[in-house]
């Protein structure tokens, strides 16, 4: 079930939708009637048009330049015609169609009401059903019913090379859903959006523009489908007919490109009032795939502040999705609501995303310290202000008006900003099965951030007790699944940090299938059941955290770095195999551990099950000892 929030917010994008194509719908019924002989200006009043769940209402209605009477019109206006549309708008031809006021009322779902009033809209150059060029001034948006009550406001409409005629067969005329894309648009921009809700959130946009849009018939109709889509989301019916329409519309919707300036979303939280904004936001289809382009995007909350450059997302496609949802309503029966495994299979292909120039400005732990006083006192009452003017109960001096330094005065020593910054990240999914990607590569470059904020983490977290105050660090994380082998290839797994080296991992592990990913705590459990090691490379490059750790050991323990080094290198060389069983292997381990410790450069261990299927993980859960799970490995070990 969706969130009232969400519903709402999918609701007035169909309503945006909605508002586009009745300005297209509006002009529709002037059809072009032979029965006048000569060209002239008709006008008709009072005009009502109800279009399903709309209600469409003229005062006044113009044709300029058009071989219609104004019995003609008003007779091809007339609600109950059984002539189609679609054939009446093929015969229309007029010089313009103008609507000074033109109001969309729409029921629905529930107790939802909302009414869009539109501003001098002109079409223009109609020549057998298509529009040269249509405007509005501008319009009002108001919702006054139910719990999502908002309004707002667009300024100018603009769009070209619509098609009337292609747009009533989109939205009236079911079809199979395989024919061939009737663009309805050529162009169409919108200017100055603002929309507030109750709940006091507010969106603006500067600019909206779109390039050839269109689409395919599908057995509903386009109008039947919304109806469909907006009614089953509240989870208490059959979801095969949500599904169904659902996947005929995303399948049948045709978009050249959409672009969107100047976006913000503001939010009066009590717990502090949110800004969200995105300078540009593009979209461009190639074929079955698309591209998005978000550039500039900034968030801000009280103190915190967060700017990412550009947010790119390439080669994405809803053609799983559409699968996924073309599946559910193939079902023989189906309940209502959708199963965690079948939301995870409705993921699209993401394709490749890369993120540049992410800045976060972290909000001061404190904002004021106060300046001890240098004999202990506490300040005195009316002493000076921070401005070190003299306050009450202090005299100034005459000649300047200001007071000598006090060392009872309140100083102000604002936190220095503590910043998290990303180069770039980029993240490579490979074709989804079952919602779960066939490869995955995350890469983070140029990570910095203060030292403490990784305090008390596992491992890193003593990098501040190092001496470490600011981290910058590189990641990259390669990993496929196979499912056939159940097979989990971790490629590459690398963390390096400027002074401090690099760690890199990669492997192999068995029994893994995309039940792993599925997020329940009964397939987690099954891994650890099924899941095996079946080899493991491990190399450690030193850069000078072995250093700084050898100097906070030997400064602990009241020992000399070289006397501290000594006895690690005697510690690895002698109780490093007793440990791991006293074996080749071991040994191996130890002497590879000891030449690192006198020498730290680098240090390479290589791994491999004995046994095809790997060590399982409750076998490597259940060892008496370091040295059983040895003894069923090949090992090698080197340094340097």
């Amino acid at each position: 079930m969706n969130h009232p929030k969400a519903r709402l917010r999918l609701r007035s994008a169909w309503a945006t939708t909605g508002i586009l194509v009745l300005l297209g719908l509006a002009p529709a019924p002037l059809a072009a009637q032979e029965g006048a002989a000569a060209v002239q200006d008709v006008t008709v009043t009072d005009v009502v048009i109800p279009l399903g769940g709309t209600l469409l209402k003229a005062p006044k209605l113009t044709a300029s330049g058009t071989r219609l009477s104004k019995e003609d019109l008003a007779a091809i206006l007339r609600p109950d015609s059984n002539v189609p549309w679609e054939q009446r708008l093929a015969r229309l031809d007029a010089g313009s169609l103008t609507v000074p006021v033109l109001t969309s009322e729409n029921a629905g779902p529930g107790d939802n009401r909302q009414t869009v009033t539109y501003r001098d809209v002109v079409a223009r150059d109609i020549r057998a059903g298509r529009v040269g060029e249509l405007t509005a001034a501008g319009a009002t948006v108001s919702s006054v019913a139910g719990p999502n009550r908002g309004s707002g406001t667009y300024g100018q409409v603009r769009a070209t090379d619509l098609d009337l005629a292609a747009l009533s067969r989109l939205y009236t005329v079911p079809g199979d859903g395989k024919g061939p894309v009737q663009r309805v648009y050529g162009t169409i921009q919108v200017s100055d959006v603002t929309y507030s809700d109750a709940r006091g959130t507010t969106v603006k946009i500067a600019r909206l523009d779109g390039r050839d849009l269109g689409g395919r018939q599908i057995p509903d109709g386009w109008s039947g489908a919304f109806a469909i889509v907006a009614g089953g989301f509240d989870g208490s019916s059959d979801r095969r007919p949500l599904a169904a329409a659902a996947a005929d519309l995303i399948a049948a919707t045709a978009v050249g490109s959409l672009e969107m300036q100047g976006l913000s979303v503001s939010d009066s939280d009590p717990k502090g009032p949110v800004l969200f904004e995105i300078g540009r936001a593009a979209y461009t289809s190639a074929g079955s795939e698309g591209s998005t382009v978000l550039d500039n995007l900034a968030l801000s909350r009280g103190s915190l502040r967060v700017h990412v450059g550009r947010l790119a997302v390439l080669g994405t496609s809803l053609v799983p999705t559409v699968a996924a949802l073309q599946g559910i309503a193939a079902e023989p029966t189906a309940g209502p609501g959708f199963s965690d495994i079948e939301m995870r299979r409705l993921t699209p292909k993401l394709g490749n995303l890369t993120l540049s120039d992410l800045s976060i400005e972290l909000p001061p732990e404190g904002e004021l310290e106060r300046a001890p006083p240098r004999d202990g006192r506490a300040p005195a009452r009316g002493g000076l202000s921070d401005s070190g003017r003299a306050g009450p109960g202090r005299p100034a001096d005459p000649r300047t008006g200001d007071t000598a330094a006090d060392p009872l005065a309140l100083s102000v020593s604002p936190r220095p900003v503590r910043r998290i910054a990303l180069r770039e990240a980029t993240l490579a999914l490979g074709a989804p099965n079952d919602g779960v990607p066939s490869a995955t590569r995350l890469s983070l470059s140029g990570l910095s951030l203060p030292a403490d904020l990784v305090a008390g983490a596992p491992i890193i977290g003593m990098l501040p007790v190092y001496g470490y105050r600011d981290l910058d660090l590189d990641l990259v994380a390669d990993a496929t699944l196979d499912e056939k082998a159940r097979d989990l290839a971790l490629r590459e797994v690398t963390v390096s940090g400027r002074d401090i080296g690099t760690v890199r991992l990669s492997g192999t592990l068995g029994g893994i299938g995309p039940e792993l990913f599925s997020g329940t705590l009964p397939a987690a459990t099954m891994v650890m059941f099924s899941g095996s090691a079946k080899a493991l490379d491990l190399t450690v490059e030193n850069a000078g955290l072995f250093e700084r750790f050898l100097a906070a050991q030997s400064k602990d323990l009241s020992l000399k770095p070289d006397e501290l080094r000594k006895e690690y290198v005697t510690a690895s060389l002698l109780g490093v195999p007793i440990i791991l069983g006293n074996s080749a292997a071991a040994k191996g381990i130890g002497a590879a551990m000891g030449q690192f410790v006198m020498k730290p450069g680098k240090l390479v261990v290589h791994a491999k099950s004995k046994e095809p299927a790997g060590i399982g993980f409750i076998d490597l859960g259940a060892a008496r000892s370091p040295a059983a799970v040895l003894d069923r490995l090949d090992v090698e070990a080197k340094a340097n």
